[in-house]
């Protein structure tokens, strides 16, 4: 996938991104607010075997967020199985040198759109802490509808968190054909 979003850039992930991966994201304010499968502190083979497994899968559903020289960040899709195959929650982070200039939301949005026409999925959600505003607000700005609170329902750094449910409705499965 390769999609525009301003000056800045969706596309698949390269090896060469695992040093600029490596640099931005180890960072304790981007681990906060992510699962612990992602690493902190985050190192260049962190980012090698993460930039491996990704590109092994198919379909793609992680793309790089980009300038035209580095990566700068993450997101994707995890698509549900069985009776949940037309759902997929995404999820995402950036380097914190570009947080504030809109580039989520717009990443978001079109993630969404790839999502729901291409992978032809009916809903997409994301579950950000409730430790984490600034996320619930890129969700809000790319069309998300806030569903709830799932109180209690993380452990992350000695704490207890709720999270807050944001879900997009695409088309109904009966309506992809």
């Amino acid at each position: 996938m390769y999609r525009e979003i301003g000056e800045y850039i969706i596309r698949d992930w390269q090896m060469e991104d695992a040093p600029s991966i490596a640099k931005y994201a180890n960072n304790r304010k981007i681990w906060l607010n992510l699962r612990d499968a992602f690493p902190y502190p985050y190192k260049i083979q962190d980012a090698e075997s993460f930039i491996l497994s990704v590109i092994k899968a198919d379909p793609t559903t992680i793309f790089a967020i980009a300038t035209k020289s580095e990566a700068i960040g993450s997101i994707g899709l995890m698509p549900g199985k069985d009776v949940h195959r037309f759902t997929a929650e995404m999820g995402y982070w950036l380097a914190e040198p570009y947080w504030g200039k809109g580039i989520m939301s717009q990443a978001i949005k079109s993630l969404t759109d790839y999502a729901i026409d291409d992978l032809k999925m009916h809903r997409i959600f994301a579950e950000p802490f409730s430790t984490n505003p600034a996320s619930a607000r890129v969700l809000e700005k790319a069309g998300f509808l806030f569903e709830g609170v799932l109180r209690s329902s993380v452990f992350k750094d000695d704490k207890v968190l709720d999270q807050h449910l944001y879900s997009f409705i695409g088309k109904t499965a009966t309506q992809q054909g």
